[in-house]
């Protein structure tokens, strides 16, 4: 089963975010991963890889938790 892990910038004040995307992940493919795990960073840093390969990037794509569950599907 994937891996999912979410890198979240912690002087950034990220985690809220990084917690309300592991819980939707969970809810919505709970069944079909293995773990999704949080990930401490730094430098503005919040992403989202399943299996090491990062499907979303706070850098590249605005955060909606919606359109970060949908990158996921199309990984799992």
């Amino acid at each position: 089963m994937p891996t999912v892990e979410i890198e979240y910038c912690v002087p950034c004040g990220f985690l809220e975010r990084a917690e309300k995307i592991q819980h939707a992940l969970l809810e919505q493919f709970g069944d079909r991963l293995d773990r999704v795990a949080l990930v401490t960073g730094d430098r503005g840093v919040l992403t989202v890889a399943v299996d090491g390969d990062v499907v979303w990037d706070k850098a590249a794509d605005d955060y909606d938790v919606d359109a970060i569950t949908r990158c996921v599907k199309q990984s799992v």
